[in-house]
This record gives C-alpha cells, sequence and structure tokens, in this order.
C-alpha cells in the first residue's frame, strides 16, 4: 500500500493532529510491513497562491497552454500526480475558526483539477476520479462539536471536507475527530486524545485486513 499523509497544522512538536496522524500511520505499518509513505507538510513547505495566470490555465486546453501557464501549474501537476498514484490518504489537522486552516484550503484549491482528480462528461456530470482511495481525515477542534454539544451547528470543517473530495470522487471519507482540546479541562482533553487513539487503531486494523494477503507475506 501506498499511503499519502499529509500535516497541515502550524505547530510543530505541540501539534496533537501531528501526533495523531503519526500515531494511525505507525499502527498501520505494524499491520502492513511494506507500508509506503509519501509525506507532505503543508507548514514547512507551503504552497504557492492561486494566480490569475493559475486560473487561466486550468480552463485552457492543455495543447493550447503558454509555457507560463504551464509553469503556473507545475505544482498543482505534481501533487495530483502524488495523489493519484497513492492507495490511501490521510490528511490531518487543526481545525482553525470553524473549518480547515489555510494551507489545506489552498491543497484543496491545488488539487481539484479538471481533466485530473475530476472529469467533465460529455452529459454534463463531474465524474472524480479518486474513486478507489482510501481517505482519512484526523481532525483536533478546541471544543466539542459532537451532535448534542452547544458548538455542534459551528461544525463547517466536515461538511466542506466531505463536498471537496466528494467531489472528487472519494464517498466514504474516515473522520477520526479530536474534541474537545484547546478549551478544555486537562481530564477531557486526555480523554478526547484516548477516543481519538483507540478510533485510529481500529481503523489501522481494518486497513490492514483489507490488504490481499500475498502482499503481506511478500512485506515479510
Amino acid at each position: 500500500m501506498k499511503l499519502l499523509h499529509v500535516d497541515a497544522s502550524p505547530k510543530s512538536v505541540n501539534s496533537s493532529s501531528r501526533t495523531l496522524s503519526r500515531f494511525f500511520v505507525d499502527r498501520l505499518r505494524a499491520h502492513i510491513p511494506s507500508l509506503s509513505v509519501d509525506y507532505l507538510d503543508l507548514a514547512l513547505t507551503p504552497l504557492p497562491p492561486i494566480s490569475e495566470i493559475f486560473t487561466r490555465a486550468t480552463y485552457t486546453p492543455p495543447e493550447d497552454r503558454t509555457p507560463e501557464m504551464r509553469a503556473a501549474l507545475s505544482v498543482s501537476d505534481a501533487l495530483c500526480r502524488r495523489l493519484l498514484s497513492a492507495d490511501a490518504l490521510v490528511f490531518a489537522m487543526p481545525m482553525h475558526n470553524w473549518t480547515m486552516p489555510a494551507s489545506f484550503k489552498l491543497f484543496v484549491d491545488t488539487i481539484v483539477r479538471g481533466g485530473l482528480t475530476y472529469i467533465a462528461t460529455d452529459d454534463g456530470r463531474y465524474v472524480g476520479t479518486l474513486g478507489d482511495k482510501k481517505l482519512l481525515f484526523v481532525t483536533t477542534r478546541g471544543v466539542d462539536l459532537r451532535p448534542g454539544t452547544p458548538f455542534a451547528a459551528m461544525d463547517a470543517l466536515t461538511p466542506a471536507l466531505r463536498a471537496a473530495f466528494g467531489f472528487i470522487g472519494v464517498d466514504a471519507a474516515h473522520f477520526v475527530d479530536a474534541q474537545p482540546l484547546q478549551f478544555a479541562r486537562e481530564e477531557e482533553r486526555a480523554a478526547a486524545l484516548a477516543r481519538a487513539k483507540e478510533e485510529l487503531a481500529a481503523l489501522a486494523g481494518s486497513w490492514g485486513r483489507a490488504v490481499p494477503r500475498a502482499a503481506l507475506s511478500q512485506a515479510g
């Protein structure tokens, strides 16, 4: 299995989303020794902003693009290739102001590409090309946004991620949300992290069991 692992927190050692995503990858590797990880840190390797030339280039047929247009799309082209070549995707991020951090929003804007991650059909439909990918979002939230809590209606992160990645073909994304963290008592924070790790360990086992036994035996 080839995994694309993306961290989006601006924090380093103090990031809970980074800690949890590493926990998941370590557990997954225990089940799949041959696991190959392609890692991207959006804080250390920020993506270029979406420019006017980038936008025009995305709607220009490839054969008609100027050298300037091709240069503007080069980072996006490379990132889409990494995305499409992976079997599974793990994206980790904190919730910022009820939705995704700016670095991950830019990631989404960079990889939602006509002709690459979605196809416009002759009958007017849009078909995503990532339908065969496993996808996990590991998110951390300062307050508790679970159903029935006072802040439940403030979760703009989950629907935004479902919409963006559903459009490019992933209908069954997994979410593991650690909450509440920042604005919580220590015992609540500890319980939230423990719940998240339990869910992540179970999902790693599920993904590991889905790998053909022949592939696992070749790895050992």
